[in-house]
């Protein structure tokens, strides 16, 4: 499962309040959903023994997996 770290284009960057920044964090937040998207298929594609070699349990597993995609 591939982890992706927050980029200042989401919240709390001051620079990135004005109008001419909205399509830039626009495409930044779809470019985080399409890659959480894309590591959970990964994940759910995963057999028993490789969830264990990455140290993820069925449980959270199935936690991770229900999340909604925006989080």
């Amino acid at each position: 499962m591939e982890r992706t770290l927050s980029s200042g284009l989401f919240f709390g960057n001051t620079q990135a309040t004005t109008p001419a920044a909205l399509p830039q964090r626009v495409l930044a937040n779809l470019l985080v959903w399409q890659k959480r998207i894309a590591s959970r298929h990964q994940l759910a594609r995963l057999d028993s023994r490789l969830l264990a070699d990455a140290g993820i349990t069925e449980s959270q597993r199935y936690a991770e997996l229900n999340k909604p995609f925006w989080r």
